[in-house]
């Protein structure tokens, strides 16, 4: 299965989330920016629920920024691979100072995203939203900072990610919607025909939409 674009994967997802429709929940769209927006945009729209954002950032190793050995929130919770440390033998010192490094970044975003609102998720029905899972690192500080918010439910819509993360995802959330989870995985980008850059405008405007 492909997805033409980010559209056609949230229209998809969308359908198998029509179920929240019947039910006496308030529902909340929460996207992982910036691509995840454009999804939980289509989500959002079908279900006439609120669309929001969290902004969980990679902690990358040492001389490998692109290999994530943990994420963090803005609050500073995190999820880190204790089995990814181990081997690559990352100090803890190196692991905090990331953390700021992140943190301080994610509050820019957000700032820049949503201001400085506080969030209001308590009871709520949670659908967390991103375009694709590789790792799963930056999926797990989201839905563990969820559950601190004391929703009714968390429920993860993902158009695509490797099985053996969606096995691990599925133990930390109430229910789980992927449409695809392929045995050989190198890149989200490859199952979209379409996977251009989304741009923090195009972010903002989608939001804006939800804020009238």
């Amino acid at each position: 299965m492909r997805f033409h674009n980010r559209t056609d994967a949230g229209k998809q997802l969308a359908e198998n989330l029509d179920w929240l429709k019947k039910e006496d929940l308030d529902v909340v769209v929460l996207a992982i920016p910036r691509g995840g927006v454009i999804v939980a945009d289509a989500i959002a729209q079908s279900l006439g629920a609120m669309l929001d954002v969290v902004v969980p950032r990679k902690v990358g190793a040492p001389y490998n920024p692109e290999l994530a050995i943990g994420a963090v929130m803005h609050d500073g919770s995190s999820y880190i691979n204790e089995y990814v440390i181990n081997i690559l033998r990352v100090r803890q010192e190196y692991i905090k100072e990331e953390i700021k490094v992140q943190v301080r970044e994610i509050e820019r975003r957000l700032r820049l995203y949503r201001g400085n609102s506080a969030y209001d998720l308590a009871g709520k029905a949670i659908v967390i939203v991103d375009d694709g899972i590789a790792t799963g690192a930056t999926i797990r500080a989201a839905i563990s900072w969820a559950r601190k918010q004391k929703p009714k439910m968390i429920i993860l819509a993902v158009p695509v990610a490797p099985g053996e993360v969606v096995a691990k995802l599925n133990e930390i959330v109430d229910k789980i919607v992927i449409l695809q989870t392929p045995l050989e995985f190198s890149a989200v980008g490859e199952f979209y025909d379409c996977f251009e850059q989304v741009s923090d405008d195009e972010v903002i405007n989608l939001l804006h939409k939800y804020r009238k």
